[in-house]
Formats: C-alpha cells, structure tokens, sequence
C-alpha cells in the first residue's frame, strides 16, 4: 500500500490537526522520500514508519510536538540533520537496521537537545571499536543506546511496560480482595437458603411422613372396625344357628303334645 494511501486510512475521517499518533508501518513509498504527510499534523506525538523503504528525510515536514520517531528497517545512510531541525523535541529515536555506517552521521543528532534515547541496533556503526563508548561521549544528552545506559541499565520504557501490568495485576487482586467479603456474604446467604429450603423439605417430609402414619392407623382402625363388625355379624349368625335347632326342638314337642 502507497504511504499516502495509508496516511489516509489512518485519519479515519479525522483532521491531521487532530492526529496524536501515526501508524504507517510496512507501507511503501514510491521514490524513498516521505509522502503524503504534512505540517498539518502538528499535534503529531509519535510517528511510525517502520519498513517502508525510505531512503531520505528531507521530505520529513515540521513536527514540533513530535516526542517518538520510528524509522527502523529503512535505507537511511545520512541527512539526519534534518530531524533537529523538523522535529526539535525528540526525546526517542529508533533508527536500527538503517544504514549507518560512522560516527559523523550520528553526530548531527547533538542539536536535539532533548533526545534520551537512540537506537542503532543492526547498523554497521555498532561493528566500529569502542562503539557504544564513542557514541555517549559524542551524544551527551541521550541516557540510552540501543535500550541500555551505560552501566547497562535497561531502559525504563520496557521496565515501565512491566511495571503497569504488575500495577494492573495489584489492582485485580485487590479487586479480588475486596470482593471477598461480599462473595463469602454471598456464599453464606446462598448456604442459608439451602439451610432452609432443607428444613423445608424436611418439614415437608415429616408432614408426608406424619400424614402417611395417619393414614396407616386409619386404615389400621377400618380393618379392626371391619373385623368387628365381621366378628359381630358372625356371632349373630351363630347365635341363629343355635336357636334354629331349639327351635326345631320346640316345635317337635308342640308336635308330640
């Protein structure tokens, strides 16, 4: 994709006067100059243009808010007096995998006054002896080189990284923390309402229980008041039984008399 196209797309309908950040990593451009930006992006931070075969930045309009500049895996061997000039108040600049060769072409990067931080990586300048010692004694003012002080510090925007993620961390935790009184309130409402759903059931039961008990001695209580009355129409039928052959007996005398 051509870098003015992609200049375009990255506004995402907004005014270059309203852009902070820019993106145009891995775009390309057509005879190795900028393209496509303009002084318009005056509020411009941080600009990125990783990758997308520049060769020069005399093109490079005046950026003065801009803090970050990205220009690594480019074929940038000079001009960068240039950057002192557009952008005043670098305080990060990455040109690693350009092609850097000597201490000269680093030298005009002096004249940004607030640089702390270069990057060289993969330039043939970092084969030269004494490299890292020339270039912060050439560079008084920039704390990092290819993200170590001198002492081999690392410098504090990957450390930075890491500490806001512990930061984050901390705070679910403490999120976590001060969710815990709540889910164990939460734990012993929903352990009391077991508490009593189980009484209820268990009240349930025992009424089931209870009622079932009932029942049983009422039907234990018909089948006695059925034998009773079995019992009692037995008897009856005995008792005519008896009297059926007195009086047979009887009507025999009537007979005989």
């Amino acid at each position: 994709m051509e870098m003015k196209k992609r200049i375009s797309l990255e506004l995402r309908n907004r005014t270059p006067d309203k852009v902070a950040e820019l993106v145009m990593d891995n775009c390309r451009t057509s005879d190795g100059e900028v393209e496509g930006l303009t002084d318009d992006f005056k509020e411009l931070e941080f600009l990125s243009m990783v990758n997308v075969g520049l060769t020069s930045l005399a093109k490079l309009p005046a950026l003065p808010k801009l803090r970050k500049l990205e220009l690594s895996d480019n074929n940038i061997s000079g001009g960068l007096d240039t950057l002192s000039e557009k952008c005043p108040n670098l305080t990060y600049l990455n040109l690693s995998g350009n092609k850097i060769k000597d201490l000269g072409t680093v030298e005009s990067l002096q004249n940004l006054k607030s640089l702390r931080s270069l990057d060289l990586f993969n330039c043939e300048i970092t084969t030269l002896e004494d490299y890292r010692e020339s270039v912060f004694e050439l560079l008084p003012q920039i704390t990092y080189l290819d993200g170590f002080d001198q002492e081999d510090n690392e410098a504090p925007d990957s450390k930075a990284e890491g500490d806001e993620d512990d930061e984050d961390d901390d705070d679910d935790d403490d999120d976590d923390e001060g969710a815990g009184p709540t889910g164990e309130y939460e734990e012993e409402e929903d352990e009391g309402s077991e508490g009593a759903e189980e009484e209820v059931g268990l009240s349930y039961l025992m009424k089931d229980e209870i009622q079932d008990e009932e029942d049983d001695d009422d039907y234990v209580e018909e089948e006695e008041e059925e034998v009773e009355d079995d019992e009692e129409e037995e008897g009856v039928q005995g008792e005519k039984r008896k009297r059926e052959p007195e009086d047979e007996g009887e009507d025999d005398d009537d007979d005989e008399d």
